[in-house]
């Protein structure tokens, strides 16, 4: 399923690469892989439709080259994974959106004795940021660098308790995006049942952190947007049949943020998730979600969503395979200022989009794709109407 909050491109970008990555683990050892792939967008900077385009241009093309290496290791208990990717994009058009991208990641999955075990690791990854809440022909680079720790302690038969801890920091290139620097901390305590059949059932309890280093000038004022969001939620795992399983994490959150309206929020948080894989060829999905998400806009730094999609995973051949999804979001958006109309202060994003790949050999894949996004705009904050489409062809081989 494609989350609304990344630009069909990074979606058709980042899908050209994944199918490698994922085969690593049942080969083990270092592996080198490459690939190359073509994109074409008919609104590729998400101009609304009531605005002009830059340079009178709206569509674009890309190309985009891939190398980088796969390493996945076994020692004892002990498993080491590994990927380091290089990128280089380049468009027809708007050439100075041209860069080089870079995706590190790093996992330990570790063990101490039959009762204590986790992961722990370090990711990183440079891309260009999306301009679907931001309207400019700038290049606009996002890195973001996330590092992690997770243990759990097997109890009793059946109980287990874990403990985790990650920190999410996101830096922009241009200089009006600055005020969306942020450091994300989050703090994770779960107490878990696993019963005989294989469903699981755990209460979690969360502390999120948000820190932005860069105050954010609106008028004479100059505001904070650090934030802190407690969450009390259920973690569910329930093999409903031996076809369908529930997966859910929701419940309670409350989110404290001084520099909106009143500055505090709360009510149900969370995502269910509906997977239904009958004996044959076609796989569904569903999920539906209320949460609260950053946007990387100059007018608003977070918004209160409501959505859901669906999917289905087609296995037309033994080297065949098709994904196709759709998901709807409402965003609600928390004013900064009490001066601002209460109406109006939301919009909705829609997104569908198919995949065919091809296994062409055991290590070698070509896809092709097309995704749809559409935003209805909110008119009292200035953000438009838009629709856009996107087609990719890739190819990549592992060694």
């Amino acid at each position: 399923m494609v989350s609304l909050r990344l630009h069909p491109r990074a979606v058709l970008i980042g899908a050209l690469f994944s199918l490698p990555a994922s085969a690593a683990a049942a080969e083990q050892g270092l592996h080198v892989y490459g690939g190359v792939g073509w994109s074409h967008d008919d609104n590729l900077l998400r101009i609304p439709d009531n605005a002009p385009a830059f340079d009178n241009t709206r569509s674009d093309a890309w190309v985009t080259t891939e190398a980088g290496l796969i390493f996945d290791q076994t020692y004892s208990r002990q498993r080491i994974s590994a990927v380091a990717k290089l990128s280089k994009v380049k468009f027809d058009h708007f050439r100075q959106l041209d860069y080089d991208g870079k995706d590190m990641q790093a996992t330990w999955y570790w063990q101490l004795g039959s009762r204590f075990d986790g992961q722990a690791g370090a990711t990183y990854a440079r891309v260009l940021a999306p301009y679907t809440d931001f309207r400019s022909s700038e290049r606009n680079l996002r890195e973001q660098q996330r590092q992690f720790f997770e243990g759990s302690y097997r109890l009793y038969p059946g109980w287990k308790a874990r403990a985790a801890f990650s920190r999410d920091k996101f830096e922009y290139e241009v200089l009006a995006q600055r005020y969306n620097n942020r450091t994300e901390k989050t703090s994770e305590l779960e107490a878990a049942y696993e019963a005989r059949s294989g469903s699981t059932l755990g209460l979690v309890l969360r502390k999120i952190k948000g820190e932005y280093p860069f105050r954010r000038p609106i008028g004479p004022a100059l505001l904070n947007n650090d934030f802190t969001q407690d969450e009390l939620k259920l973690r569910v795992n329930w093999l409903l049949t031996g076809v369908t399983t529930l997966q859910a994490l929701a419940g309670y959150a409350r989110r404290e943020q001084p520099s909106f309206g009143k500055g505090k929020t709360s009510g149900a948080n969370g995502r269910v998730s509906v997977l239904y894989a009958p004996p044959g060829k076609v796989r569904y999905n569903a999920t539906v979600w209320r949460d609260f998400a950053p946007l990387e806009s100059t007018v608003v730094s977070y918004t209160l969503n409501k959505g859901a999609s669906v999917g289905a995973t087609w296995d037309a051949s033994a080297k065949i395979k098709v994904d196709a999804n759709a998901t709807y979001e409402k965003r609600s958006y928390n004013p900064r200022l009490a001066s601002l109309a209460s109406d109006g202060l939301d919009d909705s994003v829609r997104s569908a989009g198919v995949q065919a790949t091809w296994a062409v050999r055991p290590r070698m894949r070509l896809a092709a794709a097309y995704a749809h996004q559409a935003r209805s705009g909110s008119p009292v904050l200035g953000i438009g109407k838009f629709s856009a489409n996107t087609l990719s062809i890739t190819a990549n081989a592992q060694f």
